[in-house]
């Protein structure tokens, strides 16, 4: 969206407001930003058998030269091996929460985020309705643009991510995890109501660094369609959109 702005091609409030000149009204350009989020719910195990004995320099170290020499070992696998999809009530089309469970408890740069052996399922809510946008602020493509994700914006996608605390934990709670599971470590048994849950998520809720769909694909009669089923932009002879951004 922002090249296609700065080529005078998008709506024309941002493109006036910017200083480039108007080729081709399109409003859609910039509009309907959503991104996919994500929580790590972890808990401590009570039996050494996680990797958080890796997640130290040397242990780190040589696992990266056991990959690096032979291909091999605990480096060859991201360790996201086991996934799911479920639905946090009837009458929806689709699974709107995902999990990917973890054999560690860590935060995202890698580093242990407790002392023992832990295990944690990354948990976010899929298709949310919240949506943002995306505008330049000048003619100098090197200017960053506004970035507005509107992140939790619709009561909908609060109330998704209510259910998928309460689910995740119902599900981490299951007799099978019995011998394993350990104290919550987050968001923690205190963590109930809906105000706790909310404030939590808002706390701790990261991207999963799957922005798109600003330049959005649509039929000929929606006014914030920026593309055709071709990728083709609206108006535009011989310009095409091949990446993420035309999700609809």
């Amino acid at each position: 969206p922002q090249l296609l702005q700065l080529s005078g091609i998008g709506p024309a409030d941002v493109l006036k407001n910017a200083g480039v000149e108007l080729q081709h009204e399109l409003p859609g350009v910039g509009e309907n930003l959503q991104d996919h989020l994500e929580v790590y719910f972890q808990y401590h195990c009570k039996k050494p058998i996680t990797l958080n004995s890796k997640l130290n320099y040397l242990s780190m170290a040589l696992i990266g030269a056991r990959w690096i020499l032979f291909k091999s070992g605990l480096g060859a696998t991201n360790h996201f091996e086991s996934c799911g999809f479920i639905r946090s009530r009837k009458g929806i089309e689709w699974p709107n929460i995902q999990y990917h469970f973890l054999p560690a408890a860590m935060r995202y740069d890698g580093k242990a985020s407790m002392d023992g052996h832990g295990y944690q399922v990354h948990a976010g809510v899929n298709r949310p309705t919240s949506r943002g946008s995306i505008k330049i602020n000048s003619t100098d493509p090197e200017a960053k643009p506004t970035i507005l994700f509107n992140y939790l914006q619709s009561e909908q996608d609060r109330q998704d991510w209510r259910d998928c605390i309460r689910l995740t934990r119902e599900i981490l709670n299951q007799p099978a995890l019995d011998d394993f599971r350990g104290d919550e470590a987050n968001p923690g048994i205190e963590v109930n109501t809906d105000d706790e849950i909310d404030a939590w998520v808002r706390s701790n809720v990261e991207s999963a660094y799957h922005p798109s769909c600003t330049c959005k694909m649509g039929s000929e009669n929606d006014p914030m369609a920026v593309v055709n089923n071709k990728g083709q932009v609206n108006g535009i002879d011989k310009l095409r959109v091949v990446d993420s951004s035309i999700f609809p």
